[in-house]
């Protein structure tokens, strides 16, 4: 692989090489981004960066993630790889610098006893689901596969939690599902993924804003490494994380091992891998209107990632 086809150079300076640590760092921490737990858990930071303060700031989505990063109130946040390519198409300076994981996150679900059979049954019904996040993205593209778009269907932008209740309720006829939200569904009240596609669940990335890249490259050196921490902690440790998760989140086990069953912690380092199945997801966003009439969504990814940091600290 060469890495000058992707921006990702490992021999890159960091002109704010030799700045200092801030004086605090903040991060936000999702039930959707299991590490997260982990990291704040176990005080991974605190131990590392004694002198640094470390604030958590808990996310409900990836749209709530960008927004407290966009507007300062996080230097790190945990999103969709799709939701961060759309905030960087849009003209926030996004830079994704790390993979916590792929996960199948997502889903479309519907009641137990729904009459919807398939996605041409869709045609027409409301579908709850949370605007720029991995899950309104995966709608469109699930849509897409059968011929329908957006404006085939009743798009009902609520937040994840909220989505799940109107689902129970039957204010609405399907829901775009989170994990662990879509777990909790499955098990406790017998909901049914309707259509699942891995390849249309973006990843689970670690991003900061470009700023911070030059002004702060120690501080997300010192991030990325609490992050392997705790991603290989959560690979030697699968029963002792899903208990966290069941713990943090206030879910049965039962849900918790069923999410994380659809979460693969083997990946770290943005790779072309990553920029591929992106760019190849990315088309929807402009068949959607999505992004400004004229984005080259293609290059927005490339310039989206830059894996330099977790190429200088990751071993395997």
């Amino acid at each position: 692989m060469k890495l000058g086809l992707l921006g990702l150079a490992i021999s890159v300076v960091h002109s704010g090489a030799n700045a200092a640590l801030p004086k605090e760092i903040k991060l936000d921490y999702a039930y959707y981004a299991p590490t997260s737990l982990v990291v704040k858990n176990q005080k991974l930071l605190e131990k590392a960066l004694p002198n640094t303060k470390i604030k958590w700031v808990f996310s409900q989505g990836s749209n709530r993630s960008l927004e407290y990063l966009n507007s300062g109130s996080v230097d790190f946040a945990s999103t969709a790889g799709l939701a961060a390519v759309l905030s960087r198409a849009n003209g926030s300076p996004v830079k994704t610098v790390y993979i916590q994981s792929q996960p199948e996150w997502t889903a479309l679900v519907v009641p137990k006893d729904s009459p919807i059979k398939s996605l041409k049954d869709l045609k027409g019904k409301k579908i709850a689901a949370t605007k720029g996040t991995d899950p309104c993205l995966f709608t469109l593209q699930a849509l897409d596969t059968v011929g329908l778009n957006k404006k085939d269907v009743q798009l009902v932008h609520l937040q994840h939690p909220d989505g799940k209740t109107a689902l129970e309720r039957k204010q609405v006829d399907a829901w775009a599902g989170l994990d662990p939200l879509m777990a909790s569904a499955q098990v406790q009240s017998g909901a049914k993924l309707l259509y699942r596609n891995v390849g249309f669940n973006s990843y689970s990335v670690l991003s900061v804003k470009e700023p911070f890249t030059q002004s702060s490259p120690e501080a997300i050196e010192a991030v990325i490494k609490a992050y392997e921490q705790a991603r290989k902690w959560a690979k030697a440790n699968p029963d002792k994380l899903a208990q966290l998760l069941a713990t943090e989140a206030k879910l049965p086990l039962e849900v918790a091992k069923l999410q994380l069953q659809r979460t693969d912690f083997n990946q770290n380092i943005p790779t072309a891998q990553h920029i591929n199945a992106l760019q190849k997801s990315g088309k929807i966003l402009t068949e959607e209107d999505l992004v400004r009439k004229g984005t080259n969504v293609n290059q927005v990814v490339q310039q989206l990632f830059n894996a330099s940091f977790a190429q200088k600290v990751v071993t395997k």
